[in-house]
Order: structure tokens, then C-alpha cells, then sequence
């Protein structure tokens, strides 16, 4: 056991699986005291269990940490505020929250229905501002926190047809960066961590499409992403899912206690850091000579000033 966050006190979100788990795990084995909160169910949002917070918490206690579970839902105001009272009444107050709990319902735009849209937005973003709303006092008060919010580099709107998914992390993203200029001055610290692992999640991307990204990044031969099991693959791919845990409980400990609104990516062996664009820093600028711009005066300057070089991501298929 490591001691890099002994005395503090923690709430883990979709600790149950997955990168959560991950997460739960490494800040025990840092001595921290660790609400493990997971409603137990299906990346759809059925058939609540108490059995993964259960197991992550047996898996804890073996390891000589102290943990409790929490079955708690993040998605209502209520139930979300019974999650930080399980850790203030249990361990005496709230250091770290860590926000990792989501679902996907992926669909193309034109055929997500209203309940798919909000039941996304619900779970992921509502999700991560209730808990956060609940402890955010109990760490003001105290004049220290670590807030870690788990998005999806989805946020940077670099995937298709789970739009949905990407407008709830990129509010995640977005609201992350608000706080942290929020909470910072009160010894409170928010930071967001984009994470990689093979997970529920990433299981749920089809098959064929993972043994194809597998061949074409060198991650393997051809052969072998023709033949290897698709689990195998897919910690190629994305690798192990408790990797992130490592940066998420530095980020949660003392030592961290400058380091406040930065992206990160942690995953697949590897730590980055993301530059959030800053619209203070324009790429390109350029101004019109007149009191007001046209509309033709913008179509002349435009292509060779602002619009040079760019490139559309998804350009019209021409019908053959």
C-alpha cells in the first residue's frame, strides 16, 4: 500500500467496471478510503446489481484498504447527494470525487429519439454536476478538494453517430474548465482526464472495425487481427483499463494542488496533455475596413485568409 493520499476520503462513480474500477483501485492502494459507487447495470441502463461495487470493495478490503459501496444513482439530484453523504458519514468528510459513471445509447442523428438523447445528457453530464454539486461544499469549507472528471476524447468531436455521447462529455469538458476558475481560489481543483481501456464500452464498437484498426496502426500483423481474440485485440487497441488510475490518484493528491483546468489523456501506457483552445488566442485574424462587415466582403476575404487550408471532415459522398 502506498501512503500518497493516506487520510483522504473518496467517491468513485461507475467504479464497478472498467476504467472506474481501475480508478478505485489505485486510490486505495494510495491509502485512500474509497466510496465505490455503481448502480450495476448495463451499458443500456437496465437490471440495477449491487454485485460490482460489491466485488470492487471485497477486492479492496483483500488488499488491506477500506472502501464501501454505494448503489446509489448519479442521474437524480436526490440519490446523487446520498453517494457524498455515504462518504461524510462513513469517513468523515470528502476529499476526492472522482466522476466516471456513463452510458451509451449510439445512434445515428436522425434516428436518436428524444428519451435515447436525454437519458445520455441525464447519466453523463447531469451525472457528473449533481455529485459534484453535493460535495462541492463540504470541500469548500474545508479549503482543499481534488474534483477528476472522466470524459471521452469524443468530446473533441472526433467520432460519428453517437451524438448524444459527444454533446454530454463535451459539456463535461466545457463545465470542468467553469469550475476549476470557480473552485481554485477556494484550494479546490478540477481537472479532466480523457481515458483509454478496454472496457464495456469500447467492446461495444463492432468487431470487424477493431480488428481492422488494429492491422492498420501496426498494433499487429495482419494475420494476427485476423485471428487473435477480439479481447486480446482490443487491449491492443485501447489498452488496460486500469492504466488511467495511476495519473487520476497523483492528480487526487497533494502534490497536485497546483495543477487545476488541464485535459489530460492517460491510457494505452501513456500520459498527454491536451492545450483547451483558448479564444483569446485566435488562429487567424482578420478585420474589415468598414463600421460592419458584408456578406461579400467576407466571401472575398474569407478562402485565402481564415478558410485556407481547411479541410472537411466529412465531405459530400457524390451519388455514382
Amino acid at each position: 500500500m502506498g501512503e500518497m493520499l493516506k487520510g483522504k476520503s473518496a467517491v468513485v462513480t461507475g467504479a464497478g467496471r472498467g476504467i472506474g474500477k481501475g480508478v478505485a483501485l489505485a486510490l486505495a492502494a494510495e491509502g485512500a478510503k474509497v466510496v465505490v459507487n455503481d448502480v450495476g447495470v448495463p451499458l443500456g441502463g437496465d437490471e440495477q446489481s449491487s454485485t460490482p461495487a460489491e466485488e470492487v470493495v471485497a477486492e479492496i478490503k483483500a488488499a488491506g484498504g477500506e472502501a464501501i459501496a454505494s448503489m446509489d444513482s448519479v442521474a437524480d439530484w436526490d440519490s446523487a447527494e446520498k453517494i457524498i453523504n455515504t462518504c461524510v458519514d462513513n469517513f468523515g468528510g470528502i476529499d476526492i470525487l472522482v466522476n466516471v459513471a456513463g452510458i451509451l445509447r449510439d445512434r445515428m442523428l436522425k434516428n436518436i429519439s428524444k428519451e435515447e438523447w436525454e437519458a445520455v445528457i441525464q447519466v453523463n453530464l447531469n451525472g457528473t454536476f449533481y455529485p459534484i454539486r453535493h460535495a462541492c461544499n463540504h470541500m469548500i469549507n474545508k479549503g482543499n478538494g481534488r474534483i477528476i472528471n472522466l470524459t471521452s476524447r469524443a468530446a473533441l468531436g472526433i467520432s460519428a453517430g453517437n451524438s448524444n455521447y459527444v454533446a454530454a462529455k463535451g459539456g463535461i469538458t466545457s463545465f470542468t474548465q467553469a469550475i476549476a476558475l470557480e473552485l481554485g481560489r477556494k484550494g479546490v481543483t478540477c481537472n479532466v482526464v480523457f481515458p483509454a481501456g478496454w472496457t464495456r464500452m469500447t467492446s461495444s464498437i463492432p468487431e470487424d472495425r477493431i480488428r481492422v484498426m488494429c492491422a492498420q496502426r501496426g498494433l499487429t500483423t495482419k494475420k494476427e487481427a485476423e485471428e487473435l481474440p477480439i479481447d486480446e485485440l482490443g487491449r491492443k487497441a485501447f489498452g488496460d483499463p486500469g492504466d488511467p488510475g495511476a495519473l487520476v490518484a497523483f492528480l487526487a493528491s497533494d502534490a497536485a494542488a497546483d495543477i487545476n483546468g488541464q485535459l489530460f489523456f492517460a491510457g494505452m501506457r501513456q500520459i498527454s496533455r491536451y492545450v483547451y483552445p483558448k479564444p483569446e488566442f485566435p488562429e487567424r485574424i482578420i478585420f474589415t475596413e468598414h463600421d460592419c462587415w458584408t456578406a461579400s466582403e467576407v466571401a472575398r476575404l474569407f478562402p485565402n485568409t481564415i478558410g485556407k487550408g481547411l479541410i472537411n471532415p466529412s465531405p459530400k459522398k457524390e451519388k455514382k
